[in-house]
């Protein structure tokens, strides 16, 4: 569930003392969030504030990122500086202030008292260096203007004007208000997230990440182009597991990335196929990324509900994405692995068949019985060390649980800085009461135009994407624009989907797209080059958002028909976007029949609110249809070069 910021090398490599101090804290990080994901608090014969627990949980974190971060990459590491054993007494300071005292300070939020204001002016000088740390100056000048105009709101002219708040205000009700650094973010990461991190950890410690490649092998290896789709079934399979698109394409497309150059796809089309099946892995359901919990509780509603809702876009998305690489392999000729690479399926499933369980566990707890999800995530966990242990193969050893342990609580520590930063800026803005102008503002300078708002929204959301992480880009849009959304009509679980898809695909989109750097440095392929091909790849990913947001029947929001119409249609238009994108069918095609192909994906595609509606439809379907027709009838003519049959037309 990482948001792919943090970095090996930014971590110290300590011993000694401060080595096990370091460790220990990341242990106690992982089993104190493991511990209240599974409610076991609920049984306590005392009273337990979710705010007491919160404060724990961010001095673990604070306290882990000052002793295992460096201040600057320069350092050699080491070592930990004077400074930052007292940064790391401040982290603990402020967050045990809260754990030990909340019960007394709960009954007197509002009254401003020194060790209140001081504590939380600290709070925001560690928040803002540990995020510094972990995701660099960008977090951190997002969230400076904020803090800075709820004390400045006077100095702004007309419907930005406010009244402004003093320097102690600001810093208590960030500190303490449960619209600050304790709101619902850090709360979704130290009760949800954490539970799907360590069940990530634990499946690759009883080695299920091979299963998944096994299975994918399986599935797909033996078709044309085997070796790509192969590459999109496991890097979809192992983002339900980790929700982290450049961690998927690090440990992913180490395997598949060379894989895919041996069986000839050109290395810059092999690196955009894993970056562009890695980031799908945030979107498609059972386990999304970490902004899919976030939009459950924003709106009050289960998980499973968001995850229903979420599947149809995300099998849209790989259905675009397959058509591609099928037809990216009929262009070169390609054809599956040999049949020695691909596993056998009785061997395959009597290794890992104990891994069904635990998968099938946390589907059924999470989608049907409607478990709390850290809850399900924690069931999944301990299931899959059980089961893992009835197998000489799978049996996880001491030190590899204690492992994955600790790379559970080094993980969280991103996830700590970042939740913490937007409870920041989510407390910055409600307590300047931004957040109830925008909407208005939003709307009265977009004239009231749904598509049109949609459309800013969107390039907000990639342009914030390039220097900020999904889950804040998600957060801080969810309170800017979310209201703006649904105050047009929108649905909102569409509106905050909509969100989320474009704040995740500032990972493949140029010129900052991490997932693309990562793949192209794996495959050695030239960055420009495998990031418009991933954008190509990734299509859908553009076009489906504005669909579900202006025609909620496609995330399952209508009558019956209406969803059958919707994904039906929905599915046909995105064949032809992936044929029309992939510029190949049974021969190259020209740009006129890649135009009408096109065409007819964005017929089929156009909501459909009434009967005349479906003459678009039908429309678009012939067209796709005519172009499909005549290629079949001339696909002997497959062999002409590429750009000999482009330019002729035929």
């Amino acid at each position: 569930m990482s948001d792919d910021y943090i970095t090996t090398s930014k971590f110290r490599t300590l011993s000694g003392p401060s080595g096990v101090l370091l460790r220990g804290l990341l242990y106690t990080l992982t089993l104190v969030g493991a511990v209240w994901a599974l409610e076991i608090h609920h049984s306590l014969p005392l009273a337990f504030f979710k705010e007491q627990y919160l404060g724990l949980f961010l001095a673990l974190g604070l306290g882990s990122i000052f002793l295992g971060v460096k201040a600057q990459q320069k350092e050699p590491g080491d070592g930990v500086p004077w400074y930052d054993w007292l940064l790391a007494a401040g982290g603990f300071l402020i967050g045990l202030y809260v754990t030990i005292l909340y019960p007394t300070i709960a009954y007197r939020l509002g009254v401003l008292t020194p060790d209140r204001w001081i504590l939380g002016g600290l709070a925001v000088f560690l928040i803002l260096e540990a995020t510094r740390r972990i995701a660099g100056w960008g977090l951190v000048w997002c969230a400076l203007p904020c803090i800075l105009y709820a004390k400045f709101a006077y100095l702004f002219p007309g419907l930005l004007y406010a009244k402004g708040s003093s320097w102690e205000r600001i810093a208590t009700y960030l500190y303490l208000d449960a619209s600050g650094i304790l709101g619902l973010p850090l709360n979704v990461a130290a009760s949800v997230i954490v539970a799907f991190i360590f069940f990530g950890r634990a499946l690759y410690a009883v080695g299920g990440d091979k299963f998944l490649t096994d299975v994918a092998l399986k599935v797909m290896g033996r078709y044309r182009g085997g070796a790509a789709k192969v590459a999109v079934v496991s890097s979809s399979l192992f983002g339900t597991v980790s929700g982290s698109a450049v961690a998927n394409v690090a440990v992913d497309g180490a395997i598949t990335i060379p894989m895919m150059k041996r069986t000839g796809y050109p290395a810059h089309v092999a690196a955009a196929i894993e970056a562009v099946a890695s980031n799908g892995g945030q979107i498609m359901p059972p386990v999304m990324g970490a902004a899919a919990f976030l939009i459950a509780e924003f709106l009050n509603i289960s998980y499973g509900e968001v995850a229903l809702a979420a599947a149809v876009p995300a099998c849209l998305y790989y259905l675009a994405l397959f058509t591609q690489v099928d037809l990216e392999a009929a262009k070169h000729g390609l054809v599956g692995l040999p049949t020695d690479q691909i596993p056998k399926f009785r061997a395959m499933m009597r290794r890992g068949w104990v891994f069904v369980i635990p998968l099938s566990l946390l589907i059924y707890t999470l989608m049907i019985a409607n478990w709390e999800p850290g809850k399900a995530g924690m069931v999944a966990v301990i299931a899959t060390f059980l089961v893992g242990a009835l197998q000489k193969e799978t049996r996880p050893t001491f030190r590899a649980i204690l492992t994955s342990i600790e790379e559970t609580g080094q993980t969280l520590l991103d996830i700590v800085v970042v939740t913490a930063l937007a409870g920041l800026v989510i407390g910055s803005l409600q307590l300047s009461g931004l957040t109830f102008k925008l909407s208005l503002l939003l709307v009265t300078a977009t004239g009231g135009n749904v598509l049109l708002l949609l459309a800013l929204t969107a390039v907000v959301c990639i342009l914030l994407g390039m220097s900020l992480p999904t889950t804040v880009v998600y957060i801080t849009l969810a309170v800017l624009v979310g209201p703006a959304l649904t105050q047009l009509g929108i649905v909102p679980l569409a509106a905050h989907l909509f969100l989320f898809y474009f704040g995740m695909l500032s990972l493949i989109t140029p010129p900052d797209c991490l997932a693309t750097y990562t793949a192209a440095a794996i495959a050695h392929s030239d960055f420009w080059k495998t990031g418009w091909t991933g954008m190509r790849l990734g299509i859908a990913a553009y076009v489906v958002p504005f669909v579900f947001a202006l025609h909620p029947a496609l995330i399952l929001k209508g009558t019956a028909e209406e969803i059958i119409v919707a994904v039906v249609t929905a599915s046909v238009g995105v064949i032809f976007l992936g044929i029309g994108c992939a510029g190949y069918l049974f021969r190259p095609l020209s740009w006129a029949k890649r135009g009408t192909l096109w065409i007819a994906s964005l017929l089929l595609l156009l909501p459909t609110w009434h009967g005349t509606w479906l003459i678009a439809d039908a429309a678009g379907f012939a067209l796709g249809a005519a172009i499909i027709a005549w290629e079949w009838t001339r696909r002997s003519e497959r062999n002409l070069p590429l750009t000999h049959a482009n330019t002729t037309g035929s």
